[in-house]
């Protein structure tokens, strides 16, 4: 095996940290093994290393802390039933799926986002689960988009780069919703309240577009999925989805949740996604707005993860 790059390592943790992860091991029999997970996270360049949980529930806990290593597949958008398949039990989970041996011997996708084959470097107990931390051994990334999954659905990490493509507006705004606990983040004026927002230039990239709206408000955002994309008379609008840990914002407030009246937005636009904001976030549901500010559709990720269209 090469010898691991960091450079690409660090821009392939970067790239993919969000997306959704199968990870694999041989059991002592030669039998492939593999569990779904929503995250890993990087935990060193020098040496390569990463982490991913193990819920001590698991049938397959003692085949994996025993195993020599492990593979981290980034599943790509278009393989919804390899993440359901490894989420639930399933006789045989292997039955329909490409792989193939890793470099250091861990089961590998066949067409996935990228993959990291490891060698277990260390086990750590943390309460109800083990965290398991393995050193990269050999990795591979392609160009398929990621599949992702928040708030119970799965959604395409690629919406936001697919949606400025496609706009007919000159002008782009990026905003956000922004939850802080059972607060969202509302802007205030005489003329009354704004979702945050910004123009930005089309040549930007979705994540730079974003900080630039952390910047604005001082604030740390942790992007969860695109949540709007509508257009009006003066520019596209694209608004995230947001989480932060921050009180102080830069400008505006947090106002409790059960708190807001929607028809307080000043923008008929704005209205109308507050009020779909708050009526989902008592659901745990969610969809992504699509349209003007006249008429448009919600393709809507149901908790079974067939996705819905409602049209307005």
């Amino acid at each position: 095996m090469s010898e691991i790059d960091p450079r690409e390592l660090r821009n392939a943790f970067g790239a993919f940290m969000t997306g959704v992860t199968v990870v694999t091991c041989l059991g002592p029999d030669g039998e492939p093994l593999g569990f779904t997970a929503n995250s890993f996270t990087s935990v060193s360049l020098d040496p390569p290393l990463l982490l991913v949980c193990l819920a001590k529930s698991s049938y397959s806990k003692a085949e994996y802390t025993s195993a020599k290593g492990f593979a981290v597949n980034i599943l790509a958008e278009d393989q919804q039933s390899i993440s359901n398949t490894f989420a639930r039990p399933v006789e045989d989970r292997y039955a329909d799926i490409e792989w193939f041996t890793g470099p250091h011997g861990a089961p590998v996708f066949n067409g996935v986002t990228a993959w990291f084959d490891c060698s277990t470097h260390e086990m750590v107990d943390a309460g109800d689960h083990i965290l398991m931390i393995g050193k990269v051994e050999a990795f591979d990334t392609s160009d398929h988009a990621p599949l992702g999954y928040a708030r119970g659905g799965y959604f395409s990490q690629k919406l936001s780069e697919q949606a400025i493509e496609a706009a007919t507006a000159e002008t782009l705004r990026v905003g956000a919703l922004v939850k802080n606990g059972n607060a969202l983040l509302v802007i205030e004026d005489e003329d009354g309240l704004h979702v945050p927002s910004i123009p930005v230039k089309r040549k930007h990239g979705s994540d730079s577009n974003i900080d630039r709206v952390a910047k604005s408000l001082n604030l740390t955002l942790n992007r969860d999925f695109v949540y709007s994309v509508y257009e009006d008379s003066k520019a596209q609008h694209l608004i995230y989805r947001c989480e932060t840990d921050d009180e102080e914002p830069a400008e505006g407030r947090f106002i409790p949740i059960r708190d807001i009246d929607a028809s307080g937005f000043k923008d008929p636009a704005e209205q109308i996604m507050v009020r779909r904001f708050l009526s989902e976030s008592r659901l745990g549901d969610f969809g992504v707005y699509f349209g003007d500010v006249e008429q448009g559709s919600v393709k809507r990720f149901t908790r079974d993860n067939q996705l819905e269209t409602s049209f307005f």
